[in-house]
């Protein structure tokens, strides 16, 4: 390719991404079979040419994503045809259109984020086609080639369903939101208040990468790209103050991965979670603040344990952003984060519209610096970013949840996810803390081998029914196998945001695996803690008794972090473990 023509298609393109997708805010009612597949098919050049690294990589990729978009378009220009077809192939064409689609499908995941997810949306479409020859209960019936290709492809119950409707209509929205918020002077606002916030106390270092990672992965809802972007700034500065690097690449990795539940965003989850559950998005994130509070403070009174250890130095004075500097860019995103407030909480927008406006706030952001002077090079610059990590990611979200979606379409066809809940509730002997540990055990393994988005969903398909079905409520089900798929990102064999930090620092990742793990303890305890006290997540309806549970939760999990992490005694370590545990599940042994 090029490069002159890459340099100019791919903010092009971008930008033409960008537009349908905050269209849709505006168009109206647009029928699901044209938005979605038109998503898509904006989603492949990303996906199979953007990425690629070599030249066959880039002449495969085309093709792929050439005949991909073919028939994308092909479903939304014949929707009103296909939806009287009711999931059924007519013909050896359509057959082949849904070949297409499903090849592409699994070879694009397989290219956003390596092959686990895929290999396991193969194994589920392999599960449909020859079920019907396995022996026992997890055998099925058998459904015709033409109504479950069918299904999976023309109709909304495979990869055209809920799922990728929420990454069409919601996701994409605040992904953009993001991107535009990143391509200016946000960033370094985040890095700037936490500097001025945190940045004199003991291991303010190390706080001050706390609490930058937990205001950028609000936005991000990826650990990764939090790690790689707040690291590069955090890391060099622990690592210049003394701090040992396996230490350093652990707090910006357990830092960068509570974004993720941090809300007001919280990535893709939580609007996955809003579809599944009927929550409110505002329910969802009132229900979440709380857990991750908590979260964070655990983090923040682990980083005060290994200050015992270690000498872990605040920034130096002269470091520290002017109170001039913390102000100005600060408004580059505080101004686009008040305006989402304003028309969600206010205004009584939808989340969706309300993004919409706080985009068009942050790009208009784009054109000034910190200094408030304006540069048109510069400022076309930043929309050029803007537009090109907006589409890129947008597309790599669309390759996850396209996959994932022909798991859920498989689960759903054949009957296997209640097949599985009925193993749940049998194997746990229908007891509610058994089904809890099998769930977990379930989202940890799973989580080490998909990203936390997928994880999520495909284990509360099959989990969440059986922990409804013994007590606990849909939003309690869905907000505990979300915490336990993001596990995957600090917990050995595969934690990706500890891989990237260690790279970051040149350290032995096992080292920075096991002191993320102590530091990180909340992601372990948190969830669980959530069902013993259920009121942690009722702010809105119990406020008095959510504090309550917040502080008896954050005291246990400080002497748990305490115990786990300072040099003390055996015995003392013990003590303070089992104290901190007493205080958080007490209640479960008071009658």
């Amino acid at each position: 390719m090029v490069q002159p023509f890459s340099r100019l298609f791919w903010p092009v393109w971008g930008g033409i991404s960008l537009v349908f997708h905050l269209g849709l805010v505006f168009y109206g009612l647009v029928p699901n079979l044209v938005s979605r597949p038109l998503h898509m098919a904006l989603a492949l050049p990303w996906i199979f040419i953007f990425t690629a690294k070599t030249r066959a990589a880039r002449w495969s990729g085309a093709t792929l994503a050439t005949a991909g978009m073919a028939a994308c378009l092909w479903i939304a220009f014949n929707h009103n045809r296909l939806d009287d077809q009711y999931g059924f192939l007519e013909n050896n064409g359509q057959l082949a259109i849904a070949v297409v689609l499903l090849v592409v499908v699994l070879e694009g995941a397989r290219r956003a984020i390596n092959w686990p997810l895929p290999f396991l949306a193969l194994l589920a479409l392999i599960y449909g086609l020859a079920g019907q020859y396995l022996p026992g209960e997890f055998g099925h019936s058998g459904t015709p080639l033409y109504s479950f290709l069918g299904t999976l492809t023309i109709a909304e119950g495979g990869i055209w369903g809920g799922l990728t409707g929420i990454s069409v209509g919601i996701v994409a929205i605040f992904v953009i939101f993001g991107a535009v918020l990143n391509a200016g002077e946000a960033g370094q606002g985040f890095m700037n208040i936490a500097a001025a916030a945190a940045g004199r106390l003991m291991g303010g270092a190390a706080k001050v990468s706390v609490v930058s990672s937990a205001l950028f992965g609000s936005i991000s809802g990826s650990a990764s790209a939090n790690v790689a972007s707040t690291g590069a700034i955090t890391l060099p500065a622990m690592i210049k103050l003394g701090y040992p690097k396996h230490l350093a690449a652990a707090v910006e990795a357990v830092a960068s991965s509570g974004g993720q539940i941090m809300p007001p965003l919280m990535g893709a989850g939580a609007f996955v979670m809003v579809e599944l559950t009927g929550v409110p998005y505002t329910g969802i994130m009132a229900a979440a603040i709380l857990p991750a509070i908590i979260y964070f403070v655990a983090v923040w009174f682990g980083i005060n344990a290994y200050s015992k250890r270690y000498v872990l130095q605040g920034i130096a004075e002269e470091d520290k952003p002017a109170l001039r500097d913390v102000l100005i860019t600060s408004m580059f995103f505080m101004v686009p984060f008040a305006i989402l407030m304003w028309g969600m909480f206010v205004a009584d927008l939808t989340p969706q519209y309300a993004a919409c406006l706080a985009i068009v706030a942050g790009a208009l952001m784009l054109s000034v610096n910190a200094q408030m002077s304006f540069d048109w090079r510069r400022t076309l610059g930043r929309l050029e970013t803007a537009m090109v990590s907006a589409g890129s990611q947008v597309a790599t979200i669309a390759a996850i949840i396209l996959c994932a979606s022909i798991i859920i379409g498989v689960l759903a066809v054949t009957g296997l996810g209640v097949k599985i809940t009925s193993v749940i509730l049998s194997g746990s002997g229908g007891l509610l803390w058994p089904s809890l540990a099998l769930t977990a055990l379930a989202c940890l393994i799973l989580g080490m081998e998909v990203p936390t988005t997928a994880a999520y969903v495909i284990c509360i398909s099959v989990a969440g029914p059986a922990l409804t079905k013994l007590g606990l409520e849909p939003l309690q089900a869905h907000l505990f196998v979300f915490w336990f798929a993001l596990l995957s990102t600090i917990t050995p064999p595969v934690c990706g945001a500890v891989y990237i930090a260690a790279g970051m620092v040149q350290e032995n990742w096992l080292k920075v695996a096991m002191s993320a793990m102590a530091l990180g303890i909340g992601l372990y305890i948190v969830p669980l803690g959530m069902i013993a006290n259920p009121a942690l997540i009722q702010f809105t309806t119990h406020p008095s008794m959510a504090l309550f549970a917040f502080a008896k939760m954050a005291v246990g999990l400080a002497l748990i972090s305490d115990g786990v992490i300072a040099p003390s005694s055996h015995a003392s370590r013990i003590f303070k473990v089992l104290l901190g545990l007493a205080i958080i599940f007490g209640g479960l042994f008071s009658g």
